[in-house]
């Protein structure tokens, strides 16, 4: 439809290097993404997708929705997934980590608004480092340079844009990186059914 602008957010099925006492890694790993997946089934500006490497395959299939797009990378890294929502037409999309089960939609929105003005748009991943999302009109600029969201950040970002003000910081959301997060996860908070049934809560 003329004028609409198709916007889709990717779910990167990133690296779990740890997982809470007594509770099995693939189970965890599983539980966190899938309560991303759900949640994005309520965002009514974007479509969904999740990013999988080759041996993360089978993991996008049981998490994914029927018709979902699920986009094979060679590595979890941010300009593959970028060019193949390029290549199946939206206009812009934003990339976010599987393991911050608890985030909130407006997060999400908060990281696309900025695309109408700045070339792309990052949410920084919390007090372990990283990125927990990075956003951009389609298709992504040159000057992005290619990285995972766990190393990568706003300043690395701003140092190959031909200018700094080219990319935006949004709200960070903090993702469940080491046990030190899961004292920062809120019962009260909608959501993150899997990851808490998981915990015990």
């Amino acid at each position: 439809m003329a004028g609409v602008t198709r916007r889709v957010v990717v779910v990167m099925l990133v690296p779990v290097p740890w997982s809470p006492p007594g509770v099995d890694r693939v189970a965890w790993r599983t539980a966190m993404a899938e309560d991303v997946v759900d949640l994005l089934a309520r965002l009514a500006q974007a479509e969904a997708a999740i990013a999988a490497a080759p041996g993360d395959r089978a993991l996008a299939e049981e998490i994914a929705w029927p018709g979902m797009h699920i986009y094979e990378i060679p590595a979890p890294t941010v300009l593959p997934v970028l060019r193949a929502a390029a290549e199946d037409g939206f206009d812009q999309a934003a990339v976010i980590a599987a393991d911050a089960p608890d985030v909130p939609g407006m997060t999400l929105g908060k990281l696309l608004r900025p695309l109408d003005g700045k070339a792309v748009a990052v949410a920084a991943g919390g007090p372990a480092g990283g990125l927990f999302g990075v956003a951009t009109s389609l298709p992504a600029p040159e000057w992005l340079a290619d990285h995972d969201l766990d190393q990568g950040s706003a300043p690395a970002l701003r140092k190959t844009a031909p200018s700094p003000g080219e990319v935006t910081s949004t709200p960070q959301w903090r993702r469940l990186r080491g046990p030190a997060d899961l004292a920062t996860l809120d019962p009260a908070l909608e959501g993150w059914e899997n990851t808490r049934a998981l915990l015990g809560g």
